[in-house]
């Protein structure tokens, strides 16, 4: 502890905006948003951190992180929100992972057709992040399903600007650019005047997905189960003792026979015994 406190005490970071960052900070929003989120931050995320919050504390008028670091002990709410969407990873695309969206059109749900009797289908999108996994999901379940099905989508983030971003439903062109212009043309409508280079959402789409702001690991309010459950590229910021718990839970909220989707570098492996794996990070839930 000595040597940890010695070289804390005169071993500071500098880069070029002048904001100390010690060893001392470093561990401390580590395991702070470690305790909050899950994630686990390793000392190769330290640029990330410095990197995503020294504009906070632009914003705050501070001059190092070890004060950054006491707002957090206080408890002040707006900067533990701050914080945490600043050090939530939200990289995601209309369609990412094509496989999963082919399976689900081309088996899942036709499978689903012939065998629910209830026609309703429930979906949860958990990490949502700006909302093209969910309406990439939305646009599969209509142009697959046929009439007369009740279709109700769930999305939650951790990060409350993302889910706003979600559910306003538009985006830069460039952001639809790898979508066949058939599809574009059904769900997105182009902006005009001061909103050139944007599109948004068709309402249809709109109207089956809920968006909420939601921490995976605090309690969850749904009551019903669902049929499917997306959660891609979330769990690898968690070590394996959370993401076992975290798919436990899963299972708990899904129907038999029901399927989870995660993400091309995540595996259920060694971490939770309550699915099959049918192939590509598809599982289906055993009875």
């Amino acid at each position: 502890m000595a040597n940890v406190m010695a070289q804390d005490s005169h071993v500071l970071d500098k880069p070029k905006s002048g904001f100390a960052f010690t060893d001392r900070d470093f561990n401390f929003i580590s395991k702070f948003i470690g305790d909050h989120t899950g994630i686990v931050l390793s000392d190769a995320k330290r640029d990330l951190i410095y990197g995503r919050l020294a504009s906070r504390l632009r914003a705050r008028q501070l001059t190092k992180f070890s004060e950054y670091c006491e707002l957090l002990k206080a408890g002040d709410t707006e900067e533990v929100e701050h914080c945490i969407n600043a050090l939530t990873t939200n990289l995601t695309s209309f369609f990412r992972e094509q496989h999963h969206f082919d399976f689900l059109k081309n088996d899942l749900l036709p499978t689903l057709i012939k065998e629910k009797t209830s026609k309703t289908l429930r979906v949860w999108s958990a990490g949502c992040s700006t909302g093209e996994e969910p309406y990439s999901i939305a646009m599969t379940i209509l142009e697959t399903l046929p009439r007369g099905w009740d279709v109700r989508i769930l999305a939650t983030d951790l990060d409350t600007k993302v889910v706003d971003t979600a559910s306003k439903g538009i985006y830069k062109l460039d952001r639809v650019e790898g979508i066949p212009k058939t599809r574009l043309k059904q769900w997105f409508q182009k902006g005009t005047g001061a909103n050139e280079g944007m599109v948004k959402v068709s309402s249809k789409l709109q109207e089956i997905i809920t968006f909420k702001q939601l921490n995976l690991l605090s309690n969850w309010p749904m009551k019903g189960s669902f049929d499917i459950i997306f959660c891609r590229n979330v769990v690898i910021y968690f070590d394996k003792s959370t993401q076992a718990v975290l798919f436990d839970r899963f299972a708990q909220q899904l129907d038999d026979n029901s399927h989870l989707f995660i993400g091309h570098s995540e595996t259920l492996n060694n971490v939770c015994d309550r699915f099959e794996l049918l192939g590509h990070t598809i599982y289906k839930k055993i009875e």
